[in-house]
């Protein structure tokens, strides 16, 4: 039993290089935020772009996205509202055509919303449009929003992810939280990944695939629960990046509950892990033929539920390190559990910090939001329990959260 303690000091060191190594990366592209974001210019409104509105159950909701979409500073005749009602059991097909959407109705048996936009996509291609846009329908649009996908389109982005804001960021605070990170993603991950040159991540919602790449792509197919990495991953390794559009906002209904919000992350996890599967063998061999930072970024991307773990995994062999260290069985005890909360308490003053920053350099501080802020650490570290079940067993179904905010939020000047 001599060579438990040096196998778990050694254990121990080697995850904490590799995290230093990671957070060194992450850190060195969240600095990257403060270049100045691409300027797309002004271009006259040239594309005709198909908005797509994956549904299910949204009557509630659906009626404010329209109709921030109907009102966008862009001409009507150059763009079409699709609702795509899907595994409905309330009324809002009818709904969304009183709004005055175009309505397609799903016809196939789908379990996520890659398979219906895939559907979409198939029965809508022949009608000559440029670009496709994918809203969740629980959003509100920005008015200048088209105008901006227009302007990154003609500038030469064939993908491109908009800001992603939040609705109800006051709520409670796990809407708080997840406010939080979303407005971290937008600064340091997407802000930051175009201020190094490398692509930004589609998310889900407020983002834009133009023909061209769709083509190039050979259509719209995506096989796992998260549509947005695997189209990200679709594009990287088509030598395209996903460009960044600050300036086109949409906002986001965020979870209210500590359940909805863990059920949600549990599918987002569950979708890294199917898009790292099957993907990170093909971005290592192109890595392989023609190294690209583009390539390294997403592949570290990939593997963010993996260092999540890794985490998990340096707790323990830190714990373990200590216990074998030759002390009393009480004394180890003590020991462990005073690193473990050393640990905690490092991570949620950190965490808390980092939120700080994000919301002064968002402009967002509100005393509304203290909720939020303080449980940010909590939130992040909850993220560590999912990613451990998730590789256990993979969620593989789109399960639904209601949504029921249904007025629109007061959209700040920017």
């Amino acid at each position: 039993m001599d060579w438990l303690f040096p196998a778990a000091l050694a254990l121990t060191g080697t995850f904490g290089v590799l995290m230093g190594l990671w957070g060194l990366w992450y850190l060195a592209a969240g600095l990257a935020c403060v270049r100045k974001p691409a300027d797309y210019g002004f271009h006259p409104p040239r594309t005709r772009f198909a908005v797509l509105i994956a549904a299910r159950n949204e009557e509630l909701v659906i009626g404010s996205l329209i109709n921030s979409l109907l009102t966008q500073d862009y001409p009507a005749e150059l763009y079409d509202i699709w609702v795509l009602p899907n595994n409905c059991t309330d009324n809002t097909a009818r709904a969304a055509e009183q709004f005055g959407a175009k309505v397609l109705e799903c016809t196939v048996p789908v379990k996520s919303k890659g398979e219906v936009l895939h559907f979409a996509y198939n029965r809508l291609r022949g009608r000559q449009y440029d670009a496709w846009l994918v809203f969740d329908a629980d959003n509100v649009v920005d008015r200048s929003f088209l105008a901006e996908m227009n302007n990154a389109r003609l500038a030469g982005a064939q993908a491109a992810q908009g800001y992603r804001d939040s609705k109800n960021p006051y709520d409670t605070a796990v809407s708080g939280c997840s406010s939080i990170y979303y407005w971290m993603m937008d600064r340091f991950h997407n802000g930051g990944k175009a201020g190094l040159g490398a692509s930004a991540m589609i998310g889900g919602t407020g983002f834009m695939v133009t023909q061209r790449l769709l083509d190039k792509l050979g259509g719209w197919h995506t096989e796992t629960i998260s549509e947005d990495l695997e189209i990200t991953a679709q594009a990287v390794l088509a030598g395209e990046k996903v460009a960044y559009v600050p300036k086109a906002v949409t906002y986001d209904e965020q979870p209210l509950t500590w359940e909805q919000s863990m059920k949600q992350r549990r599918r987002w996890t569950s979708g890294t892990l199917q898009v790292a599967q099957r993907f990170l063998p093909l971005l290592g061999e192109a890595q392989s033929r023609r190294p690209r930072l583009t390539l390294l970024d997403f592949e570290f991307t990939l593997l963010m539920p993996a260092y999540q773990l890794a985490a998990l995994a340096g707790l323990a062999g830190a714990a373990l390190t200590s216990a074998l260290g030759g002390r009393t069985v009480l004394q180890s005890l003590i020991l462990a559990l005073v690193g473990i909360f050393g640990n905690l308490a490092w991570a949620a003053l950190t965490a808390t910090a980092a939120a700080g920053i994000v919301l002064t350099l968002e402009g967002k501080w509100d005393r509304r939001l203290w909720k939020g802020l303080a449980a940010y650490w909590l939130f992040l570290l909850t993220w560590l329990p999912i990613t451990a079940a998730s590789f256990w067993k993979k969620t593989t179904v789109w399960e639904e959260i209601r949504h029921t905010r249904a007025m629109v939020p007061q959209l700040p000047e920017r």
